[in-house]
């Protein structure tokens, strides 16, 4: 399922910026990612982010980055069968997909990505170095 063309930003989207990237960042994410002129420009910051909260952002080990590993751990955390996809490469980016679809699609490709399972509760985020995996968990509202 992709956006449609004239979308503003979806509910996972801006509770994903709003939850889990730093305060004085998320105005100018939003901004962009809501533009469809701009939105590239958003994507293109995600193969190396540095705007995580890092309140709420867990790196993986090395043991734990495969797919199958990821999807485990995120459905252990409550995430549903299906995930939305903010992503750098433009065929995923918008989509809702399954979960274990698109962690087979994007862990290890070094594309940017940013799956939000549960709108600012729960989401993964894929850069473009290996090391850089990460679960994103938010369990109270608080900001």
């Amino acid at each position: 399922m992709k956006l449609p063309e004239s979308s503003s930003l979806n509910v996972h989207e801006e509770a994903l910026i709003r939850t889990f990237f730093v305060r004085n960042r998320r105005e100018r994410l939003l901004s962009l990612l809501s533009s469809q002129k701009r939105r590239k420009e958003a994507l293109a910051l995600l193969s190396h982010l540095r705007d995580l909260d890092p309140r709420f952002a867990r790196r993986l080990e090395s043991a734990q980055q495969s797919p199958e590993i990821i999807a485990q751990v995120l459905r252990k955390k409550g995430a549903p069968s299906v995930c939305h996809v903010i992503s750098e490469h433009h065929s995923l980016d918008g989509r809702i997909m399954l979960l274990t679809q698109a962690l087979e699609s994007i862990v290890g490709s070094g594309i940017g990505t940013l799956l939000s399972c549960i709108p600012g509760q729960l989401a993964y985020y894929e850069g473009e170095e290996p090391s850089e995996r990460y679960i994103l968990e938010k369990l109270h509202s608080s900001n």
